[in-house]
């Protein structure tokens, strides 16, 4: 099978969100967005304990996009305005649909801080087609055992389906646009091809190790750690130099205007003004601080 070419590929530079520094490897200086993904953040690894919780997002809103988040060490706690209030625990995923609205909250949860430990995750934001930006809003949390897993032929590959789907394999998150999330974990010498709809755009982002793609490009820390790809094969080969863990992204992309500020994703600047009137007048719900 022919292989997808390797459209750019990105670093993943540490940024200063008010009190903490974290990874943001989309958008860059290299890769913009990736249609239908617009923004992909990688906070921690982080020492939480009493006297050091920086990472703690107080009840902020969101409008028009799906922020995702897929929690890698540690544990946090979600509120919402919609009343879910839920402990996130490593290797689970919440996945939140803002749609018109919705108001969240979360932070290392109090438990966890009392006894200490490294909290690390991804922030994924997915937008959301013009049609159903103002959808009502919804949350899933699946965790970590739920998800459908394929194992390579050499059993040293596990890929963890999130959503969407691979060799009829179906991850458990209902999703609203066509997209594929995968979570890779592979030993050194793991080798595998793995399948891209030609409809679909995709990405490659490194959270640990050391692997090579198509037998050419290798991802490293600190060096490269994001793969853009074009549509123009049938997938991609991974293998693993040392044991890794890799967020594998891909989707239908919208081809729509995006106008952004803050927490809100719309097609216009009109839209975003509508947003922020809306959250004011207290149109997306009410979440009190913890």
């Amino acid at each position: 099978m022919r292989s997808n070419t390797i459209k750019t590929v990105g670093r993943s530079d540490f940024v200063n969100m008010g009190p903490i520094q974290l990874r943001q490897p989309l958008p860059s200086r290299n890769i913009d967005m990736v249609d239908p993904y617009i923004l992909l953040h990688h906070y921690g690894p982080y020492e939480i304990s009493v006297d050091n919780n920086p990472f703690d997002l107080g009840p902020h809103p969101h409008r028009g996009f799906e922020p995702i988040t897929f929690l890698i060490q540690g544990e946090q706690l979600h509120r919402d305005s919609l009343g879910n209030e839920s402990i996130v625990k490593a290797g689970d995923v919440q996945w939140t649909t803002a749609g018109r609205g919705i108001i969240h909250a979360e932070g290392p949860a109090k438990d966890f801080v009392q006894k200490g430990g490294v909290l690390e995750g991804i922030q994924l934001w997915l937008n959301l087609p013009a049609e159903k930006k103002m959808i009502p809003a919804n949350y899933q949390h699946a965790k970590n055992e739920e998800f459908n897993v394929v194992n390579s032929e050499d059993g040293k590959m596990k890929i963890q389906i999130i959503a969407g789907e691979l060799g009829a394999v179906y991850g458990k998150i209902s999703t609203q646009t066509s997209v594929n999330v995968y979570m890779i974990d592979v030993e050194s010498g793991g080798e595998s091809f793995i399948k891209v709809p030609r409809t679909h755009q995709s990405m490659l982002y490194l959270l640990s190790g050391d692997v090579a793609i198509n037998d050419s490009e290798v991802l490293k820390l600190d060096k490269n750690q994001l793969i853009q790809f074009n549509q123009d094969g049938e997938g991609f080969t991974i293998k693993g130099h040392h044991t890794s863990k890799l967020l594998f992204l891909s989707g239908a992309p919208l081809n729509e205007k995006v106008a952004t500020y803050g927490p809100y994703v719309m097609n216009t600047q009109t839209e975003i003004m509508e947003a922020m009137r809306d959250y004011q007048m207290g149109k997306m719900g009410f979440l009190p601080a913890n």
